[in-house]
């Protein structure tokens, strides 16, 4: 018999029992005697029986599953926030359903709306932007949804961040001390995190070092290794001798791409990148780095979900990691 079309029927037919007695052992329910319950789990392993879990939540109003919504699984910083997220899934017992969006914002609203279509009983949404778009498709849901690595600027959705603002500050400051010319390389401006933290945070910085601001020293990519080779002759071009680096796969193609050139790191360019994923230390030289509680943003925002989907009070919405710079190679 095929497993996908076993029934508790079968197993209570099996065993010679009640569906009810299957469904209380299955459950783990104490109120059966331990004969009934072996007799139980020898059928159910010898059919190897699984239990819809669909069917289970259809029954309870819970599906014990949470959706994960992430740009890029292959990108190391999200998948290291995603390990946080599973481990702290898993010691509150739901399973989590990872959908990749690429980071378009139509495939973002697909997959949102497929996730919220199997009735997960919560979501978290890793993402560089939160558009009007998904904003809207949210603000429609009764699930509960905690951002993790993205900010919200209206103040409406809980998340879990670190101060973009402020670690942007700090390490344009450290590049400050031996360069004139330092550029702000991120995804695209209209995102709020780049927009209205990372780049308050670099202007702040430049009128502390008494520099001036130049939009030609501030360039908008998307957030490849790619993309990173290909913007090195613009940065090189641009007389820049330092460069903040919004995601550690942009900034390895940059040094690539730079070395490549002929540009020597970290005498004539210096690189601080953002993230501190695993990436940064793969490089020759080795990349310096804003560092972020990476697992720990996963972890906490999971957490977060779990208080939310148990309708626990929840003191602080907008929760803020601690952050620091780890100087490594690419830094003198």
């Amino acid at each position: 018999m095929d497993n996908e079309t076993i029934t508790i029927y079968d197993v209570a037919r099996e065993a010679g029992v009640s569906m009810a007695t299957v469904s209380r052992v299955v459950n783990g329910n104490q109120n059966v005697k331990e004969t009934t319950r072996r007799k139980v789990l020898d059928v159910i392993e010898r059919l190897d029986y699984r239990p819809n879990a669909v069917a289970r939540g259809l029954a309870s109003k819970k599906t014990t599953t949470v959706g994960v919504v992430i740009p890029d699984i292959a990108n190391s910083y999200f998948a290291s926030l995603a390990r946080g997220i599973d481990d702290i899934a898993t010691m509150y017992k739901y399973n989590i359903v990872i959908a990749n969006s690429d980071g378009d914002d139509n495939k973002e609203i697909n997959v949102v709306n497929t996730l919220l279509a199997k009735q997960v009983d919560g979501l978290v949404f890793l993402g560089h932007d939160l558009s009007d778009k998904i904003r809207a498709e949210f603000s429609r849901t009764r699930t509960p949804i905690v951002l993790a690595g993205a900010v919200d600027h209206e103040n409406q959705i809980p998340s879990v961040n670190i101060d973009y603002n402020k670690a942007t500050k700090e390490a344009t400051l450290v590049l400050g001390k031996h360069s004139q010319k330092i550029a702000l390389i991120s995804g695209p401006m209209v995102n709020a995190i780049n927009g209205k933290e990372r780049l308050v945070g670099y202007q702040a910085a430049l009128k502390e070092l008494n520099q001036t601001f130049s939009e030609g020293l501030v360039f908008e990519t998307n957030y490849s290794f790619n993309d990173g080779v290909k913007l090195a002759e613009r940065v090189k071009i641009s007389g820049a001798t330092a460069a903040i680096v919004s995601d550690d796969e942009v900034a390895v193609g940059l040094l690539n791409g730079l070395v490549d050139r002929g540009v020597k790191i970290p005498e004539e360019f210096e690189i601080i990148t953002a993230n501190d994923s695993v990436i940064t230390e793969f490089t020759r030289p080795t990349l310096s780095s804003i560092e972020q509680p990476l697992y720990d943003l996963g972890a906490v925002s999971m957490r977060l979900l779990t208080k939310m989907m148990h309708k626990e009070e929840v003191s602080e919405k907008s929760i803020i990691l601690p952050h620091g710079i780890v100087m490594r190679g690419s830094t003198k």
